[in-house]
């Protein structure tokens, strides 16, 4: 027993933000219903690399949904998505805002049809305001949001984070509003509408940057590897080639890393005593932990920092993660048989729960793979659906 068994949940997300969110909730049981445009399909299924003319992408962020096919600017499509509304708990959509609107499907009407709906809308710059009519992207809401200006090294181009991140966010914001929804639902026994703006999902995670700009008129910059009023925290450069990530920030893990390294001197040095003396001196202190970094193999590094109870880490690759025993040990690297009969690998279950944990119960599913049995549950007879067939409604 899944902990979201019996929630149904109509997606009509495309790319990213949307479908991860459903995708999140599927993992721990909820019955996802995906509708994808007729004959392409979610786009996301030819992004980056392709195996069976298929993007592995897709294997990770459409498992264990159903998939229809529907041309939702046909009139008959918009009927089946009202009847879909009766029957589910959740709508889910990531379109440029007023789209549901233009299709006849305007949430505030759908939730007329089904009063205990939950709709999450997430888009760019959200449902109202001056900029909700522009095109937003997560890379654009990442630079609005205030996490690409800080994304470089001091006087260089900022660089994206290298990951779909401003949507990550946004989905995950987009879970959370819909597990509050379904919670409140349990009393008032009324659904609602839940906006999410891929920039608000990136500015909430901003930290302190806009209250350090109010008090102090303090524009956080870039930093690197450094996290800028925290010290020491930063990324060393070890004997062959690799780096470490030392967080020795703490006060007493900075004496403990001082002593592991050789530095008594400093460890026991009232000046670095707290977290604001050793930022007056962070470029020293780094100075002094990189000079014993690169003396040693990054391996070296870990297995003395271990030893004092330090946090470290190397920087992971793909092939790092798919071998390391700590990922296996928690199954966070899961295998999944594929059409071909080779086995892809793919990322575990996020969060871990004692007694109704998430799972993987079935594979991405292929174009209109579902649209049978989804209409038939929704009292379509054969004769219908074939009729729907023929007009281009559905494709298969």
């Amino acid at each position: 027993m899944s902990c979201l068994n019996g929630i149904k949940v109509l997606e009509l997300g495309q790319l990213i933000a949307g479908p991860f969110a459903a995708k999140t909730l599927a993992d721990f049981g909820a019955d996802i219903i995906k509708v994808e445009t007729p004959i392409t399909g979610d786009a996301l299924r030819k992004w980056r690399l392709i195996k069976n003319g298929t993007s592995v992408w897709w294997q990770v962020q459409s498992r264990n949904k159903k998939s229809i096919s529907l041309d939702l600017k046909q009139i008959e499509a918009q009927k089946i998505i009202r009847s879909l509304v009766l029957e589910c708990d959740v709508l889910i959509e990531n379109f440029r805002p007023g789209t549901l609107e233009e299709w006849g499907l305007d949430p505030r009407d759908l939730l007329q049809l089904n009063p205990r709906l939950i709709v999450l809308r997430i888009s760019g710059y959200g449902q109202t305001g001056p900029y909700k009519d522009r095109p937003g992207f997560g890379v654009v809401a990442e630079a609005m949001g205030g996490l690409r200006h800080l994304t470089a090294e001091p006087g260089r181009v900022p660089v994206r984070v290298g990951v779909s991140i401003g949507d990550t966010l946004a989905a995950l914001h987009g879970v959370i509003g819909i597990l509050l929804a379904l919670h409140e639902r349990s009393t008032s026994g009324l659904g609602q509408i839940i906006d999410v703006a891929l920039y608000e999902a990136v500015f909430n995670c901003m930290e302190s940057l806009l209250p350090e700009y109010s008090a102090f008129g303090e524009v956080r910059q870039a930093a690197g590897s450094a996290l800028p009023g925290i010290a020491p925290s930063n990324a060393y450069l070890c004997k062959d080639g690799a780096y470490v990530l030392i967080a020795g920030n703490g006060d007493s893990i900075f004496k403990r890393l001082m002593t592991a390294i050789g530095q008594e001197g400093m460890a026991n040095n009232p000046e670095y005593a707290d977290n604001t003396g050793r930022v007056k001196h962070v470029a020293h202190i780094d100075q002094i932990i990189g000079q014993w970094t690169i003396l040693c193999g990054v391996d070296e590094v870990l297995d003395v920092l271990e030893k004092a109870r330090v946090p470290a880490g190397k920087i992971y690759t793909a092939a790092d993660i798919a071998s390391d025993p700590h990922f296996i040990a928690r199954d966070m690297i899961l295998s999944e048989k594929q059409s071909d009969g080779t086995q892809l690998l793919v990322p575990g279950i996020v969060p871990k729960l004692s007694r109704t944990p998430g799972g993987l119960h079935r594979q991405a599913p292929s174009i209109g793979q579902d649209n049978e049995t989804v209409l038939r549950e929704i009292g379509i007879t054969e004769e219908q659906i074939q009729k729907m067939y023929q007009m281009g409604v559905i494709w298969s």
